[in-house]
């Protein structure tokens, strides 16, 4: 079906402006700027949508996220996961390894990919997994049809610590593609974990986190992956920054297309910080960890001045009662694709953020850091990925519209002043005002590389 969005707020490339957009055979045929005149309106090959109030924007990319499929579907799986991310307003999204078995073979990889286009109703990648002994696996990686190399340089949810200087080193030397990292140094944590047990044995109180996997611990990873990326060349992209003292790593004296080593900050890092444990507990244990306030705005400014280039989720679901559990038992990680546009849209209305900076960081800048094939804009001749948002229109996160296949939100209990409308995938009207239409699968991103 062919669609007409007319009188919409487009926000896109730095500017808003009133406009319509024609969708034809999954593209973007055409942007007006302008009133329309009658005759376009009433042309009969197009469904006409009425998007008077309402802001258009580029379908959001998230690039890092967790859907648990293969091996975890009991969490969260492709479908579940790819539905409550296009009632989200989430078009595209490129998932990593730690599922089980590993992504750490080309043959495995393959298989995610034909398990998502069976499954998924949002566009997709999947990340090549790395460990101490697949180098051989991923140079075979294909860089204009995988998204990049993960690389844990810290302990996460599942077992693929790369902690192998001579391993890192080849990796940062022969990747093919991109390489992905999450950075927090395991010997520090190690050691802060040892002295909290002897002080507090295995009752280690949840908002000690933050001081067991320290700034301390995220920066002397983080160093030690940009020292080895200016060593190799490396295109390096350093997920979910937590400390504000990591943030002098990164630059914004040059343009992102010219950045060889780029950075991601999470909607839970800019959203919460320590002072939300005693409140939300173990809801909010995240690896790296939600810190201190300072570093939540160290974050921000970061963002706002273009040193972290990317705003995405990690969206990480466990079971409610996985994360019920004391310290040690409760694993890290939380659901967030559904929430984090309104979240970013909550920021825009208490003055924090600019909707030009929302498009810019969740839409443009993904698409730009990883080279993705005609994506992440609204120009004529990309592909049709859009949502509208509705400014205008609070509504309260509760356990009866949580999408998510876990049936919790860290955000139950808030109140967002923005609802997401309606969802274009490709040209198809994937969901609107609650309604999905699931006759069409999502398609496998590709990248200009």
């Amino acid at each position: 079906m062919n669609y007409l969005i007319k009188n919409a707020k487009i926000v896109n490339e730095g500017k808003i402006f009133n406009g319509s957009v024609w969708i034809k055979d999954r593209v973007i045929e055409k942007i007006s700027d302008g009133k329309t005149d009658q005759e376009e309106l009433d042309n009969p090959g197009f469904q006409l949508i009425d998007a008077h109030g309402k802001y258009l924007l580029p379908g959001v990319i998230d690039d890092q996220v967790h859907f648990r499929d293969p091996g975890l579907t009991y969490k969260a799986d492709i479908y579940t996961e790819s539905k409550a991310a296009v009632a989200g307003g989430i078009t595209s999204f490129m998932e990593m390894p730690n599922t089980i078995p590993n992504t750490l073979t080309q043959d495995l990889l393959e298989k995610k990919y034909q398990l998502a286009a069976k499954k998924s109703l949002a566009n997709f990648s999947f990340y090549m997994g790395a460990s101490n002994d697949n180098l051989n696996e991923i140079v075979k990686t294909d860089p204009k049809t995988v998204c990049g190399i993960k690389v844990f340089m810290g302990s996460s949810t599942g077992n693929m610590l790369v902690d192998d200087a001579e391993t890192l080193q080849g990796i940062f030397r022969d990747a093919p593609t991109l390489v992905a990292v999450h950075c927090e140094d395991e010997n520090t944590i190690i050691a802060n974990t040892k002295l909290y047990k002897e002080k507090y044995g295995e009752d280690i109180p949840i908002k000690l986190h933050p001081e067991i996997r320290s700034a301390e611990a995220c920066y002397k990873s983080s160093s030690l992956a940009v020292g080895l990326a200016q060593k190799f060349g490396t295109r390096l992209h350093v997920l979910h920054l937590s400390s504000a003292a990591e943030m002098g790593l990164f630059r914004n004296d040059i343009p992102l297309k010219d950045k060889k080593i780029t950075a991601e900050v999470c909607v839970h890092h800019l959203w919460f910080s320590e002072d939300d444990y005693d409140e939300k507990g173990t809801f909010i244990k995240w690896n790296p960890a939600i810190k201190k306030a300072t570093d939540r705005e160290g974050l921000w400014q970061a963002m706002l001045d273009d040193k972290l280039d990317v705003i995405a989720t990690d969206h990480a679901p466990h079971t409610l009662g996985e994360k019920q559990n004391s310290y040690f038992k409760a694993p890290s990680g939380g659901p967030l694709v559904q929430h984090s546009l309104t979240a970013m849209l909550e920021s825009y209305h208490n003055k924090k953020i600019s909707l030009e900076k929302i498009a810019e960081k969740m839409c443009h800048a993904p698409a730009d850091c990883f080279s993705v094939d005609r994506r992440g804009y609204i120009r004529e001749g990309y592909s049709a990925d859009l949502v509208l948002v509705d400014l205008q229109s609070p509504w309260t996160v509760e356990t009866s519209n949580v999408l998510y296949k876990c049936g919790w939100s860290p955000f139950e209990g808030q109140k967002f002043n923005s609802k997401v409308t309606h969802t274009f995938v490709n040209g198809n009207l994937v969901y609107s005002n609650g309604i999905f239409d699931e006759t069409e699968k999502g398609h496998r991103l590709t990248f200009y590389r």
